[in-house]
């Protein structure tokens, strides 16, 4: 079983950065995709972003250009870089990945925007 922890939330001001961490234990998630969503208290889960085994990520509109998602394999981690935080990004993010046909999350990490 891979079990995923994230790490690296807080509390940040406007404009500023975070990295936020997912990673993996009891399996190697090298070849796998690992995505990222977010929920703000009172809202649906979003789909942040997604990275492939290969490499290729995928952001949804409202952080593009602001999130990057990279993968260490050597670490077994994929990294959600934020840059330029707005007070909109708040909300508790979660990394997931997809582990013998079952969907594996980790227990999300909380992300505060504000000045």
């Amino acid at each position: 079983q891979v079990q995923l922890v994230e790490s690296g939330g807080g509390l940040v001001q406007p404009g500023g950065s975070l990295r936020l961490s997912c990673t993996a234990s009891g399996s190697s998630i090298r070849f796998s995709a690992v995505g990222w969503y977010r929920q703000a208290p009172g809202k649906q889960r979003e789909l942040v972003g997604t990275i492939t085994g290969a490499g290729t990520t995928s952001y949804v509109d409202s952080v593009k250009g602001r999130f990057t998602i990279s993968r260490d394999n050597a670490k077994n981690t994929v990294y959600l870089q934020m840059n330029s935080l707005k007070p909109e990004d708040t909300a508790v993010y979660y990394c997931y990945t997809n582990y013998r046909g079952a969907r594996v999350w980790g227990q999300g990490t909380q992300v505060t925007v504000s000045s």
